[in-house]
């Protein structure tokens, strides 16, 4: 199994085919509108920008799931992220992506990743406790523990990494190793 086994709703209403993407190298993030890290998205775009004719494509899927800090409708979320931070990637439906209704798509990112730790930055060890009230086991399991979390698939469709919200700075020497 691969990404491209996988169907998704745009943030339209249509279903799209995963399979549409073959060949490209694919960033997936579950984001959130009104969370500390959507400032994400200007580097996110820059990103999109400097390596989209080189076959990159992002895929936002909003997510209400942590601190309900994606809120609004598909249309409300996708005009913020259009209108503040000019984004021109691909944006679908708000999913789950944990829990018993996530989307098959984040079950198989997430049984086929480890949760690597969000680091020794501030940030970093604020995110841990916050995590660890409501995951105590957080540490040992592959579930998504905040927004903006990236998996990072190949131009084959397989999984090459996951990056936690609080790590960007690999997220582009890794990209540019898949390019």
């Amino acid at each position: 199994m691969n990404i491209y086994d996988f169907k998704v709703k745009a943030q339209d209403g249509n279903e799209v085919s995963l399979s549409d993407y073959q060949g490209k190298v694919l960033l997936v993030v579950n984001t959130a509108t009104g969370c500390g890290f959507t400032p994400q998205y200007d580097e996110l775009q820059d990103i999109y920008e400097e390596f989209k004719e080189q076959g990159l494509e992002i895929l936002d899927f909003p997510c209400n799931q942590f601190g309900e800090q994606a809120q609004g409708d598909d249309e409300e979320i996708h005009s913020f992220c259009t209108g503040r931070f000019g984004i021109t990637f691909p944006q679908f439906s708000k999913v789950d992506v944990n829990g018993e209704n996530a989307i098959p798509l984040f079950q198989w990112l997430t049984e086929n990743t480890k949760f690597e730790g969000f680091g020794m930055s501030p940030m970093g060890m604020m995110l841990s406790g916050v995590v660890k009230k409501t995951d105590k086991d957080y540490k040992n399991n592959g579930k998504i523990k905040w927004n903006f979390t990236k998996f990072l698939i190949g131009r084959n469709g397989e999984i090459v990494a996951r990056f936690e919200p609080t790590d960007m700075k690999n997220l582009k020497e890794k990209i540019k190793e898949c390019l």
